[in-house]
């Protein structure tokens, strides 16, 4: 039987790349102006009620911090840990709260970002970007084995997630944003329900260098 190839990894599914480079910053491609602790004061969410849409002004804080190089095999990713906390204008309680990576493969320009939030649902979203792109998409299904949405069993019955599309962009002011699509089938409802979400985020601090850059350095004498 002819061996399935995966370019560019080839035959050899274990062995590691050498010569990685220990600097994330470095290498984050398209995700390098991520980096850092961010913050939004302009959001604007559409969810659906019982009585139809509602909008809904927040702000958050976005803190995405580079992780140490992570290898599959052959595979080389680079990438950022993130923390979404939201809130409404004026309260204290949390609106919203999500937690993931966002990861990108130099070799194969694959965009991956997580999503992951405290009401039982997970997902992994993917795309394509070259390492200069300013703007990006990324994708989920439902069903799909490689860029999935998992809910729990209340959430998968009531407001069913079919469908998740992020997009990103840079702006020449050092700010980025994302526009959120997430398409629900609510039950009872014969029409799906796109919930959205906006935002523009600015830097409220730059990044630390991830933990293996850091030691490189020290061990340096830099």
């Amino acid at each position: 039987m002819e061996t399935k190839k995966y370019p560019p990894y080839g035959d050899d599914l274990f062995t590691e790349p050498a010569n990685i480079d220990a600097d994330t910053l470095r290498n984050l491609g398209p995700l390098t102006r991520l980096a850092g602790r961010w913050r939004g004061v302009k959001g604007v969410d559409v969810n659906p009620k019982a009585d139809g849409p509602r909008t809904q002004g927040y702000i958050e804080t976005f803190d995405l911090v580079p992780l140490d190089p992570q290898t599959n095999g052959p595979q080389l990713l680079y990438g950022l840990r993130y923390h979404q906390h939201v809130v409404k204008p004026g309260e204290l309680q949390t609106y919203h709260d999500q937690i993931g990576y966002w990861l990108w493969e130099p070799a194969t320009g694959l965009l991956m970002q997580t999503v992951s939030i405290p009401r039982g649902q997970t997902l992994l979203a993917t795309g394509v970007a070259d390492r200069d792109a300013t703007r990006f998409e990324l994708r989920a299904a439902r069903g799909e084995l490689t860029n999935g949405i998992v809910s729990s069993p209340f959430l998968d019955e009531a407001f069913t997630t079919t469908e998740y599309c992020i997009s990103v962009t840079m702006h020449d002011d050092g700010s980025w944003s994302y526009e959120e699509d997430t398409v629900l089938q609510l039950r009872g409802r014969s029409e799906p329900f796109h919930h959205t979400d906006r935002n523009t985020l600015t830097l409220l601090s730059a990044p630390v260098p991830n933990v293996l850059a850091r030691g490189t350095i020290r061990l340096a004498g830099g």
